[in-house]
């Protein structure tokens, strides 16, 4: 929720609370493939860092999360450390943490799922989504304070038409199991095999109730947790979560994300304090606007989702940097956050690093590619 003691600074703009979940995958130090050491290394993680790390759906995966804080730089420490705790406990498994939305190097075995009540439902239940159970995608959510359910949703509404601009800055999934996919975030198209993916409706808290009451009872989901809109209220913490990003190697990536997205967010919700509409997607024009930041990131045109045409992805970046302006200055954030975009500007994306990376080494390129992804996580 909104810092009481900045509330209002500068020009009535709040600055709001923001965390970060990450999904990492596990890979073997030889082979560099997945491998489902997860349930021993998040035992021996969780000594230190308790509840912020956690299982996720595959054996092969391990999520971590952050406190909810106003500072970025808290936040960039948080993730430095929780990052670092885990690696030391991957390494006594004679295993790496990989930061990409995709696995680069194919599992040598079919992953299995983790050994929890409710993943062995949603596994029986969804079996058509898992296929081989090699599927296995890892993003980056950002959940932003907010006083109630009626505010979550009033600014998932709103944030809509700016998420995959958002998500185009994040791609980081180029590589499927041992094959160049032609995506900048294959994960978008891995993940969106699951029913409810992808932008969220246009609800208010009645309208909301109503759909979540009727995708439980139908049996579309398995229950609220799962609904995977690409905004949604979270339903066990008071935020909003941002469901776009792969999970990337740099931290500073993951603090551009988080800054850029409360920033926007603190700017929305000041003018709904003032009563100022919001300009509406159709969500076919939408789709379509996800669909490109998938296929292309940042290289080449994306999608502006509300009057349908296509515009540069970097313009699209500009935009949403401008529009972000007022929550950015309310939380000390622009230069910041003109330094983070600067520098993907000249190291490039997620999805394009790891590319360059393929390209570099020839015939030993995955496991290259894989090292490139291990070492960045570990710079961080």
């Amino acid at each position: 929720m909104a810092d009481p003691a900045r509330e209002g600074v500068p020009g009535r703009v709040p600055v709001l609370t923001m965390g970060v979940e990450e999904e990492f995958l596990l890979v073997d130090r030889g082979s560099r493939a997945p491998v489902g050491r997860g349930p021993r290394v998040i035992r021996a993680a969780a000594r230190t860092l308790g509840p912020l790390v956690q299982p996720e759906f595959f054996t092969a995966q391990v999520e971590v999360c952050t406190s909810p804080t106003t500072s970025a730089a808290a936040l960039r420490s948080e993730l430095s450390r929780i990052r670092a705790e885990v690696i030391r406990a991957a390494a006594a498994e004679e295993c790496l943490l990989l930061a990409a939305g995709t696995s680069v190097v194919p599992p040598e075995h079919p992953l299995t799922v983790t050994c929890d009540e409710r993943y062995r439902r949603l596994e029986s239940r969804f079996a058509w989504v898992l296929g081989d159970y090699d599927q296995a995608v890892c993003g980056c959510h950002v959940h932003i304070g907010v006083d109630c359910r009626a505010d979550a949703l009033d600014l998932a509404n709103r944030m809509r038409p700016w998420l995959p601009v958002v998500q185009a800055l994040a791609a980081n999934s180029p590589f499927d199991r041992g094959r160049d996919s032609g995506y900048a975030s294959w994960r978008a198209v891995e993940h969106a095999r699951w029913p409810t993916v992808g932008p969220a409706p246009v609800l208010d808290e009645a309208g909301y109730e109503h759909c979540a009451e009727e995708l439980v009872r139908s049996g579309t989901v398995l229950d609220r947790r799962m609904i995977y809109w690409y905004a949604r209220p979270s339903e066990h913490v008071p935020t909003l979560e941002i469901r776009v990003a792969d999970v990337n190697a740099r931290i500073g990536t993951v603090v551009l994300l988080a800054a850029l997205v409360r920033g926007l967010a603190a700017t929305l919700r000041a003018e709904a304090a003032e009563g100022m509409p919001s300009p509406q997607a159709h969500t076919s024009r939408l789709r379509e606007a996800h669909l490109l930041a998938a296929a292309h990131g940042l290289h080449g045109d994306g999608l502006d989702p509300v009057d349908g045409v296509p515009v540069p992805a970097w313009t699209l970046i500009a935009r949403l940097r401008d529009r972000a302006a007022p929550g950015l200055a309310a939380s000390g954030d622009s230069a910041l956050v003109d330094a983070l975009l600067a520098e993907v500007r000249t190291e490039g994306s997620g999805a394009a690093r790891q590319r360059a990376a393929h390209r570099r080494h020839g015939r030993l390129s995955l496991s290259r590619v894989v090292d490139s992804l291990v070492e960045t996580v570990a710079a961080g």
